[in-house]
């Protein structure tokens, strides 16, 4: 069975810290053969990940835990940010909505906290 699941975040940063949450409790609901697990960050979301922002001790550890996470660079580029401003380990995709698509067809399940 496939257990990989993507996380989609776009904008509410209540909405975040729940992410982080839903990260680190799967994580911890397998003990071997850990699934692939990846945050999709688009939209208004995107100006959350600032490498000095208040969310960037969450994303480290997401990363630790080996989550991914990708962020949408349409959203960046309509939101003037950056990319050098992301917290390191995030990596830029050219649509969060495309990347979205994209995982889902390879079986990962959908979770919009």
């Amino acid at each position: 069975m496939n257990y990989d699941v993507l996380f989609h975040f776009d904008h509410d940063p209540q909405a975040l810290n729940i992410a982080f949450s839903n990260i680190r409790n799967y994580f911890n609901a397998f003990s071997e053969d850990k699934p692939e697990v990846v945050l999709v960050v688009n939209g208004p979301g995107v100006k959350l990940l600032d490498r000095e922002g208040e969310f960037a001790a969450q994303l480290g550890e997401a990363l630790s835990l080996g989550a991914a996470i990708r962020v949408c660079n349409n959203a960046l580029t309509h939101f003037g940010i950056d990319p050098e401003r992301l917290c390191p380990g995030c990596e830029v995709v050219p649509a969060g909505v495309v990347e979205i698509v994209e995982l889902q067809r390879k079986g990962f399940a959908y979770v919009k906290p």
